[in-house]
């Protein structure tokens, strides 16, 4: 295994509808907001039914947000991070099941993320240990070597082995010193759960720094990423959207010139 992403949970409607409300707060354009919140349906909705809706969207339906909310979500992101803390505001909460050396990575990014850990420290003697509680997707085994050494699987498995040796005699004696071998033998490939609090903002961060990295992980916590809800609000690289915005911009201006220019032949 290399990395399990699971359980992953998202704001909440109404966590949108305020999130929604806190971005529109600095130029007091409440009124543009344009995604409905309603717990009615639009067949049902009494304004919709009256033409009387100016809402783009249902969100509880489709999930998905109004025109004016999502354009404005999208230049916000496209600009630096401080015109978009909206995006801080977005929680992903999801459980990783990874190995310690990427969870060792994982640490750098301190600032909003909170995290619940299975706890080796007291739990490390609870269940037998088997190769299934490592990833070994890239040990090699006898057939890719000279068979003159052991292999890097071997080695492994002869790792698992002293790890249980020493659960057993720690179980039987309750002896700290067998604990100890335990803690300081267990590999950096062992597999570790926890369930983490991450936001837009962070997931952005990890997007653009990790997205091609060498490690397997993180190449797919950021496929994951691109599968979550208007993960273009996270993936667009801002200089590239900009230069995008200029050329819509001259593409305009050019067209206006030339529509003047053609009332002025006429």
């Amino acid at each position: 295994m290399s990395i399990k992403l699971e359980n992953v949970v998202l704001a909440s409607p109404e966590q949108m509808e305020f999130i929604i409300q806190g971005m529109r707060n600095p130029m007091n354009s409440w009124e543009k907001s344009d995604t409905c919140f309603s717990d009615e349906s639009c067949v049902n909705c009494y304004d919709n039914q009256r033409d009387l809706c100016d809402k783009d969207s249902f969100f509880r339906k489709d999930e998905k947000l109004g025109s004016n909310d999502h354009s404005l979500m999208q230049r916000l992101s496209n600009a630096d991070t401080e015109h978009r803390k909206y995006m801080r505001m977005m929680p992903v909460y999801v459980r990783i099941t990874a190995p310690l050396y990427w969870w060792k990575e994982f640490d750098t990014y301190k600032v909003g993320t909170v995290a619940n850990s299975c706890s080796t420290m007291h739990k490390i003697a609870e269940k037998e240990f088997t190769l299934e509680d490592f990833s070994t997707e890239h040990l090699i085994s006898d057939e890719s070597i000279p068979t003159r050494i052991y292999s890097a699987k071997d080695m492994m498995e002869t790792t698992i082995k002293n790890l249980n040796m020493f659960r057993e005699l720690y179980l039987k004696t309750r002896d700290k010193t067998y604990w100890w071998q335990m803690i300081q033998l267990l590999p950096s490939n062992y597999n570790q759960t926890r369930n983490v609090m991450l936001n837009y903002e962070v997931l952005a961060n990890i997007y653009r720094q990790r997205k091609n990295h060498k490690l397997d992980e993180w190449r797919e916590v950021c496929k994951w990423i691109e599968s979550l809800p208007y993960n273009e609000l996270i993936t667009v690289d801002s200089r590239e959207a900009i230069k995008e915005e200029l050329r819509k911009e001259i593409w305009k201006h050019m067209a206006l010139l030339n529509t003047l220019k053609y009332i002025q032949i006429s």
